[in-house]
């Protein structure tokens, strides 16, 4: 009997009460699955998002309400259960080819399902130092560390943020403008190593600095100092010391991947998956931040995507695959960061590209920068230009790019140059 008339047997678990787990449910349940289907999380609350914790949360704009994926309401009329405070620890399959098996909690609650979906997220990279285990020491993943650092930041004057990323950027910039003293140190030469190129990292350090954050780059911390047990400066290697009261670490984050290791599954810097979210073991999905899967230009490698839009789109393919109609479509890959009042918008995937185009003054803070692969747009990086970014988005969409010979003047829309892609032997963006 096809999976969506079935109305028995033990149904669909979801490891991770998470974005993707959410999607994964809900697309089950929209598309005539009547099986039971549980979605077990470690966290005491109701699934949430996570982007705004580093945005509106921190800066006292979103509530824990305002957070909430889907209403208490919802999960009870969709028939989704949802468990929440209990960590999954042993996970087996019975029966590989059907995808069968049960799972075990911390606290030895059993779960059998017909099915299994690991949205197990990822955990923040812990800093390897001396003296990173002292108070005053903060990460950011969840709502109890925005709580806690919430609370740090309302009496810190001098913070200290490790890490150049998006999420240490954004609590920099949050920081800096409830005017608190902050130092930045980042390992890479530039801001945002990974996201982008160097175009947009110069402008990011820039801006951070014109507002008076101290950015330093090509730094790598000794250890952390500490006085009764809390911390109160940053010793790099280079010898300098950066007096503190907080330090916040955001250096990157590690997959869960401790359950797709009891079933074999394959594992390369995340749980590896194809186009429809299936693992190695075919009738055992993943989805989400532990996931890794083929960068969708198909010559750069397994990458992995942290991103809300990644989260869902993968959440949506399993629920399908389990389905029996898997969508192996690719979305578009987009990103946003929110830092003072510059809003960063990204389009697709930079990686792999031959090409870098200016379109605009970033002395403006207005302004975007386009990624081309042998003549192709392949990404954009637009920097309070919504319009660029909506336009790249869906050029990305439909197979779309433009002349990069024409795309530097502002004055003229993007929309008017785009034009179909030629080259058919590259694979279609979306």
């Amino acid at each position: 009997m096809p999976a969506a008339a079935s109305a028995h047997g033990d149904g669909t678990l979801i490891v991770g009460a998470s974005q993707a787990g959410v999607q994964a449910a809900a697309t089950l349940r929209e598309h005539g699955y009547t099986s039971p289907i549980v979605l077990v999380g470690d966290e005491p609350y109701a699934p949430y998002q996570r982007p705004p914790l580093s945005k509106g949360y921190l800066a006292g704009t979103a509530s824990r309400s305002t957070l909430e994926l889907r209403a208490e309401s919802y999960y009870a009329s969709a028939g989704i259960t949802v468990v929440t405070g209990e960590r999954i620890v042993e996970v087996r399959l019975h029966d590989a080819e059907a995808g069968s098996g049960a799972a075990v909690g911390e606290g030895g609650t059993p779960h059998a399902f017909d099915r299994l979906i690991l949205a197990t997220g990822a955990r923040p990279h812990r800093l390897p130092v001396p003296g990173a285990d002292l108070d005053g020491v903060c990460y950011l993943r969840g709502i109890d560390d925005a709580d806690t650092l919430t609370r740090r930041l309302q009496g810190a004057s001098h913070v200290t943020v490790v890490g150049g990323g998006f999420i240490g950027l954004e609590v920099a910039s949050l920081a800096r403008t409830a005017g608190l003293s902050v130092d930045v140190v980042e390992a890479a030469e530039r801001v945002l190593p990974r996201a982008v190129a160097s175009l947009t990292s110069d402008f990011y350090r820039g801006a951070h600095e014109r507002r008076g954050t101290r950015v330093h780059l090509g730094a790598a911390v000794d250890r952390i100092e500490g006085t009764n047990g809390r911390a109160t400066a940053v010793r790099l290697t280079d010898g300098r010391r950066l007096p503190t009261d907080l330090v916040v670490v955001g250096i990157g984050a590690q997959p869960a991947t401790e359950l797709a290791d009891q079933l074999g599954l394959a594992v390369q810097g995340g749980i590896v998956v194809d186009g429809a979210s299936r693992t190695s073991i075919a009738t055992v999905l993943a989805a989400g931040d532990c996931t890794a899967m083929s960068h969708p230009a198909g010559e750069v490698g397994l990458v992995r995507l942290e991103s809300v839009q990644n989260a869902v789109a993968q959440g949506r393919q399993a629920a399908l695959a389990i389905l029996g109609r898997p969508d192996p479509v690719p979305a578009v890959p987009w990103f946003w960061s929110d830092q003072y009042d510059l809003k960063l918008q990204i389009a697709g995937l930079q990686q792999g590209h031959d090409r870098v185009v200016l379109r605009g003054d970033p002395d403006t803070e207005r302004f975007s920068v386009l990624y081309f692969s042998r003549d192709r747009l392949i990404a954009l990086d637009a920097v309070n230009s919504p319009i660029d970014y909506m336009t790249a988005r869906k050029a990305l969409a439909r197979s779309l790019t433009l002349d990069p010979a024409l795309a530097h003047d502002p004055d003229v829309p993007l929309a008017r140059l785009l034009v179909p892609v030629a080259d058919t032997t590259l694979a279609p963006l979306a």
